[in-house]
């Protein structure tokens, strides 16, 4: 069987590039389509050969994700799949558009409909620099053309219940959910942590809420540990006191340890599935988390973490103060990361796509 995988942009490795490379070892003689291929800043990809639109040509478009976005529906109806028996879009934005014949067989792995055109509340992307100007001058007609895209897979897998319902929403189709793959063998719990401090690790930009954790701890005074970085971050620490440390970007061997020994993980954001919260509940951590999105899934009320109801300081403020690390079990948290694995994945996703290939393939037989 021909199968393609099809990408929005491969100019980084974040998520959803981690996802794709999974499921290049799900199917690994697949072919991988994208728009553009930044290599230098996806080294994981370099052995593989990229297939790309003709925006390749331009450098703007390898260099600025945002220029890419008026252009790249164009760029994947462009696309010759005509020789595959099976394409699979690992998506966000345009990859999905892409336009099959009718007894190929074309799965959408959806992470969420495009944030920055449905949920732009959400997403500060869609008020900042270049976005702003998207959304004002072409989010419209953009929205129209996502609409009509996401109608033109023939199955959707969604990556959390809360995507799937964003996907029925936004798109009026229906979706499996598949929960994406956490490598969870990176981290480990240990037998007694220090528990001393709290760990928020995160991109530092705005929708991420870490103003929210900082102004939270600079009342509650214990000590907060920030690992990440970015634009936010000047800002951010201008209001933090000195019982907030940021340690910026860290080496993944200091990283399990910050997990393996917090007090408990901060996990403000309202995400489409959250993988941060899973890293931290596979050290043995217990999570204290926004009770919307993906964390709503993965954590467990009162046996993995405590969820609250608001995205507010005082709320994360008293569901600190109301933290007893006592009462966790720390197998039991780490047996509920185990859901979230990457081998979990592997047999979830195939199962679903082989399963959907063989009932596409019956109506043309």
């Amino acid at each position: 069987m021909n199968i393609a995988l099809v990408h929005d942009w491969i100019t980084n490795v974040s998520g959803a590039e981690r996802v794709l490379l999974i499921i290049k070892e799900i199917f690994p003689e697949a072919d991988i389509y994208t728009s553009v291929f930044k290599e230098d800043s996806a080294k994981a990809f370099a052995d593989f050969d990229i297939k790309t639109t003709y925006l390749q040509n331009y450098p703007v478009f390898r260099n600025k994700r945002e220029a890419l976005i008026p252009y790249a529906p164009v760029a994947f109806e462009s696309l010759d799949l005509s020789g595959y028996d099976l394409v699979i879009s690992n998506t966000t934005f345009a990859a999905k558009g892409v336009i099959t014949k009718p007894e190929t067989a074309h799965v959408c792995y959806c992470h969420t409909p495009t944030r920055y055109l449905w949920e732009q509340q959400i997403d500060s992307r869609a008020n900042k620099g270049c976005f702003s100007g998207v959304r004002r001058r072409v989010s419209h007609k953009l929205r129209v053309w996502d609409y009509a895209a996401a109608q033109r897979p023939d199955y959707f897998l969604a990556n959390s219940y809360t995507v799937q319902r964003r996907i029925n929403k936004y798109y009026g189709r229906d979706s499996e959910v598949v929960y994406p793959p956490v490598n969870i063998d990176k981290f480990q719990p240990v037998k007694n942590p220090k528990a001393d401090y709290y760990l928020f690790v995160s991109r530092l930009i705005r929708y991420k809420k870490a103003d929210l954790v900082i102004e939270a701890f600079n009342v509650l005074g214990d000590e907060l540990r920030i690992i990440g970085a970015g634009p936010e971050e000047g800002s951010l620490r201008k209001i933090a006191k000195g019982n907030i440390k940021f340690l910026g970007k860290i080496s993944d061997e200091e990283l399990t340890d910050q997990y393996s020994n917090a007090r408990a993980f901060i996990f403000p954001a309202e995400e489409d599935f959250g993988i941060v919260p899973v890293e931290a509940m596979a050290s043995g951590r217990p999570v204290i988390a926004y009770n919307r999105g993906g964390a709503s899934e993965t954590v467990v009320q009162g046996v993995t973490g405590e969820l609250f109801k608001e995205q507010t300081r005082d709320e994360i403020i008293d569901a600190v103060k109301a933290f007893n690390p006592d009462k966790y079990d720390i197998e039991a948290i780490r047996n509920r990361a185990e859901n979230f694995s990457e081998q979990k994945f592997k047999k979830n996703f195939k199962d679903s796509v082989s399963n959907f290939v063989s009932e596409h393939r019956a109506n043309f037989s």
